[in-house]
């Protein structure tokens, strides 16, 4: 992988993370037109620059956390799910999921129910007030529907968006009640993985990694600076189309034999 490279899929993963439309699977088709090998460098290299996005979230709403104890209480329920899903099956899904097949399943299949939930989002008022009042039922509801997007393409933000909605919240809080999770579900995985990887990255890959995280930081602060108004105005209808245009191409991709 070349710095231009490793930029061009941190660029990716920045604007794609807190998008409900799989930031993995935008990854995936990137490496592939890139021509890059799907080793082990570029597996943890695709989840280690998450965490520049997660310092992205954590700079945009620092007072957000600073201020309020039990947002973390529910924060920390809503995670619990997740984690316990991903520690067991993460070898399995490293192994067998990461690959085109399910990413297209994946895209196409919640690009049909982000389709649905924003028919009933449209028809339904939100029952909770502020997200720190958020019932810890409804949280570890959440955290049961995001433990899905161990799954490649389905999409965490997908995911929690999607338990938002249905666990009583309305556009603009399960959009940012997403945001908020992605801090200790995605620090938990990524520092899981460079746990399990032994950390042993040459000099060059330690570069290209610190170019990734600052490149996601940066593009994945643009994204959740533009993405709750764009929810309040438009919905979620968009991205379920998109997901389902992308799906297609990922299949026509594969039944060509460009992506494998």
């Amino acid at each position: 992988m070349t710095p231009v490279e490793a930029l061009i899929i941190a660029i990716v993963e920045g604007l794609t993370e807190f998008l409900p439309v799989s930031s993995t699977g935008h990854m995936i088709l990137a490496s592939s037109c890139l021509g890059l090998e799907h080793d082990a460098f570029q597996k943890s290299f695709e989840i280690s620059i998450q965490l520049g996005a997660i310092l992205a979230i954590a700079w945009i709403y620092a007072r957000r956390f600073l201020r309020s104890i039990e947002l973390y209480k529910k924060l920390l329920v809503a995670f619990l799910p997740t984690a316990l899903i991903g520690f067991a099956a993460y070898g399995w899904i490293k192994q067998y999921l990461f690959s085109p097949t399910v990413v297209t399943v994946s895209l196409i299949a919640g690009g049909i129910v982000l389709l649905f939930l924003d028919r009933r989002v449209v028809a339904s008022r939100s029952t909770i007030d502020q997200l720190e009042h958020i019932p810890y039922r409804n949280a570890f509801g959440i955290g049961l529907v995001q433990g899905i997007s161990v799954i490649p393409g389905v999409s965490r933000a997908a995911a929690t968006i999607i338990g938002g909605v249905f666990n009583g919240l309305d556009r603009r809080q399960a959009t940012e009640f997403s945001f908020l999770l992605a801090v200790p579900t995605m620090f938990a995985a990524t520092g899981y993985d460079l746990i399990r990887t032994g950390m042993q990255f040459s000099r060059q890959e330690l570069m290209l990694l610190a170019l990734g995280l600052v490149a996601s930081f940066v593009f994945a602060w643009i994204a959740v600076k533009l993405l709750l108004s764009f929810v309040e105005r438009h919905g979620f209808a968009v991205f379920g189309w998109y997901r389902i245009a992308l799906g297609l191409l990922f299949a026509l991709l594969i039944h060509q034999g460009i992506i494998r």
